[in-house]
């Protein structure tokens, strides 16, 4: 039987991928374009082809190969220093947001004491498959996938973990088996600790997105982050000014509980590109909760998230250039 007559049996999605099929004695070797796939669909198209196959008259053993093209994942890390900035509504958005603008991207919550993404992409109660010793991340129906320590334990479970196995559970979810994915962003915790040197140290960032709030308060601490990627040797991509700006929903007035301009002007007195500002939005809040990203959508709310993505993924075009 020649490669033709061993394409022919297998499904035409499979086919399309087949590099190379050829007769050995009574073995079929087939060699299989990956690329693309994860290790479950991998896992999935070899078992097909050995069914396909295995029942073809003079076909003893069928052996699979899979090969693919090494994906360049570049690592974005998003943090502030500081909790409760919206830091991790940020990273959903600009995640869903890159989507749309044609990026394969992915999101690892390193925020193994306080996970948010699970809710936030409407993925909780979702448990990852391993893979190879490698977890496979949870599909979400804004074509971004995630990891978070929140699929892995019971919901609402506080975790009494010393700095060595959060560590150890960061790197779990940063070296899963990502895909394609070509853009992972790190929504990371607050502070400057455990799990930030460690993922300084073994999963160095590309780049780093600083969120803060406009009062000094936040901003102090969102400074202690950029001096940590400085000193790491992580480029600051930019700064987005977080819950800038509130508008009533009754009278139509503005006004700013935490201040305005605070991130511009840090920007401005440390020559650090400033990507935008996201306003104090009750709408924002709602959709978050509901495990309904505004990027996803095209009403005003998604204006300011898709702007800030915009820049980031000139950035990363530039960088690769």
């Amino acid at each position: 039987m020649d490669q033709e007559g061993l394409k022919t049996r297998l499904p035409a999605a499979i086919a399309e991928r087949v590099k190379s099929a050829s007769m050995i004695g009574e073995r079929a070797i087939v060699v299989v374009d990956a690329s693309g796939l994860s290790a479950g669909e991998r896992d999935a198209v070899e078992k097909k082809i050995e069914q396909s196959l295995g029942v073809a008259e003079g076909v003893a053993e069928v052996r699979v190969a899979m090969m693919a093209d090494k994906v360049e994942r570049r690592i974005i890390a998003v943090g502030s220093g500081k909790g409760g900035v919206g830091k991790s509504t940020l990273t959903t958005n600009l995640a869903v947001a890159l989507k749309r603008l044609g990026l394969k991207v992915g999101v690892v919550d390193a925020d193994i004491y306080g996970p948010s993404q699970p809710k936030l992409l409407a993925t909780e109660g979702q448990k990852p498959q391993a893979v190879d010793d490698k977890l496979v991340p949870i599909a979400s129906k804004y074509g971004v996938p995630s990891l978070s320590i929140g699929h892995l334990v019971k919901p609402a479970q506080a975790l009494a973990w010393r700095g060595p196995m959060a560590v150890g559970a960061l790197a779990q979810l940063i070296d899963a088996d990502w895909g394609d994915v070509e853009v992972l962003l790190i929504d990371l915790p607050p502070g400057t600790g455990d799990v930030q040197l460690s993922m300084l140290q073994k999963h160095k960032p590309d780049g780093a997105v600083l969120v803060s709030t406009p009062q000094d308060l936040a901003l102090i601490d969102a400074a202690r982050a950029g001096q940590l990627f400085d000193t790491g040797g992580v480029p600051i991509i930019g700064l987005v000014e977080n819950m800038a700006g509130y508008q009533c929903p009754h009278c139509g007035e503005t006004s700013d509980p935490f201040g305005c301009g605070g991130v511009e002007a840090a920007a401005g007195r440390l020559e650090l590109p400033f990507l935008g500002r996201i306003p104090l939005n009750m709408a924002i809040r709602i959709a978050g909760d509901s495990g309904e990203p505004p990027a996803a959508g095209d009403g005003e709310e998604a204006a300011a998230f898709r702007d800030i993505a915009q820049k980031l993924a000139d950035w990363l075009a530039r960088e690769a250039a």
